[in-house]
């Protein structure tokens, strides 16, 4: 029974992470740039100008841009930077980081009209709180007779969270200690769940000061262990990126432990993993933007297009081109092992402790981020008196992931996440006139 499910699942996935949702997401995105006529590329500098002018925020909203976009941050930046990317190489060659990087690169755009709509059409629930995200474009933007479709959306949402998540970053988190420092899964788990429950108690507020404290640390340290490693095989860096370009259109021949790889596996599993690490198109961070101090929908936008420019072009380029330098792509690892083995390889003796604790504040800032996102997509679905029981469920699971195998719970997660991303995709392309307007007003006048 199981075995029939599991390959039931696995063809589904198959199916819902082909060739066609990968030219949607990413002819989405290209769509996007054209029409706003490579705004997020032009304005990037302005982006990071508001972003540090919205520490604190003007306008209604509960929480600040600065924070809402490190909401955001602590939601996408985890796993995916450091076992995704390696997943990338092993099955797409090197190839693949340059497929990330045109994900990206038209990511932006989505992230962009993403927050636009959020902010644009957000509501204030029962509790005062400012709510948003594709269920409430959806259904504000397009009109009622849409309301199935934001229902869709928030329902694969909901069940996606305790999935990619919770447990499978709950999971990531154990194994990764459990490997460099021999703690139990469960002392872990129970750890993480008293600590998710004194940060879930306070709401998206205190989610918000946790995610804006932790996530510049932690990212900052990954980013500084990498440049240093990077630094010192600078000579080799060239010869890495010239290896990423050229078999990003040609095929990677078979060497030591790595199976070869044709162009199409580059294409494929860059773009897929791409959009797994940053989330633009899926409709996740926009959950997290609704809730910013803002009075207006663009400006929010130029901070939201930043988190995919900081997961994608940054964190993850680096810990792709540490994998490609240290030549450890071709010795057969994949996943977490591939990339702890390429920093251990490069700074001997505490390159895998440096991946194994990034890897555990990255996977525990993620649970707190979808926490929330769950959580909105539950108050859509059953109203505010939901929110309690949903974050106790939530805190519960959280040992239960980290002890358990989860390789269905995983392919469960990750088929619900491409169909969080079609409700969300065809609201984007249906209310991109809105998207392109707004910003048309907002930039015509002096910023």
């Amino acid at each position: 029974m199981l075995e029939t499910l599991n390959a039931l699942l696995t063809t589904l996935n198959g199916w819902v992470w082909g060739p066609a949702m990968l030219i949607l997401i990413l002819g989405t995105g290209l769509f996007l740039t054209l029409g706003l006529k490579a705004m997020p590329l032009r304005h990037l500098g302005y982006g990071f100008r508001m972003l540090w002018q919205g520490r604190r925020g003007r306008g209604t909203g509960d929480i600040s841009p600065f924070n809402a976009l490190m909401t955001s941050l602590s939601a996408t930046i985890g796993t995916g930077n450091i076992a995704g990317v390696a997943t990338a190489i092993f099955l797409g060659g090197p190839g693949a980081l340059f497929w990330m990087w045109c994900t990206a690169l038209v990511g932006m755009a989505t992230k962009y009209a993403e927050a636009v709509l959020a902010v644009q059409y957000r509501e204030t629930d029962e509790l005062g709180n400012h709510v948003g995200g594709p269920m409430f474009y959806i259904r504000n933007g397009l009109g009622p007779r849409w309301t199935w479709l934001a229902v869709c959306f928030a329902l694969f949402g909901m069940l996606a969270g305790f999935g990619i998540g919770n447990s499978v970053q709950a999971n990531s988190v154990a194994a990764a200690l459990e490997d460099s420092f021999g703690i139990s899964p469960l002392i872990t788990g129970l750890v993480m769940a008293v600590l998710a429950a004194l940060v879930l108690i306070g709401g998206i507020r205190r989610i918000a000061t946790v995610a804006g404290k932790l996530v510049p640390f932690m990212a900052i340290s990954y980013i500084a262990a990498s440049l240093v490693i990077l630094a010192l095989q600078f000579e080799q860096i060239p010869a890495a990126l010239e290896l990423i370009v050229k078999h990003a259109f040609t095929p990677v021949a078979a060497s030591g432990g790595f199976a070869g790889a044709a162009v199409w596996a580059a294409i494929r599993f860059g773009v897929a993993r791409g959009i797994f690490s940053n989330e633009a198109g899926l409709g996740s961070a926009p959950i997290a933007h609704a809730a910013a101090r803002t009075d207006n929908p663009v400006r929010q936008g130029t901070v939201a297009m930043l988190g995919t420019f900081i997961d994608t072009l940054v964190i993850c380029t680096l810990t792709g081109l540490v994998i490609v330098v240290s030549g450890t792509w071709t010795d057969g690892a994949t996943g977490a092992a591939l990339t702890s083995s390429a920093f251990d390889t490069m700074l001997p003796g505490i390159g895998r402790y440096i991946v194994s604790l990034g890897l555990a504040l990255f996977a525990f800032t993620t649970l707190l981020g979808w926490s929330f996102y769950g959580e909105k997509c539950t108050e859509f679905l059953f109203g505010t008196r939901a929110i309690m029981p949903f974050r106790l469920l939530w805190i519960g699971v959280i040992p239960l992931g980290a002890t358990r195998e989860l390789d269905l719970v995983w392919l469960i997660a990750d088929t619900l996440n491409a169909l969080m991303a079609l409700p969300n995709l065809i609201a984007l392309l249906l209310l991109s006139p809105v998207v392109f307007r707004l910003s048309r007003e907002y930039f015509s006048k002096p910023v």
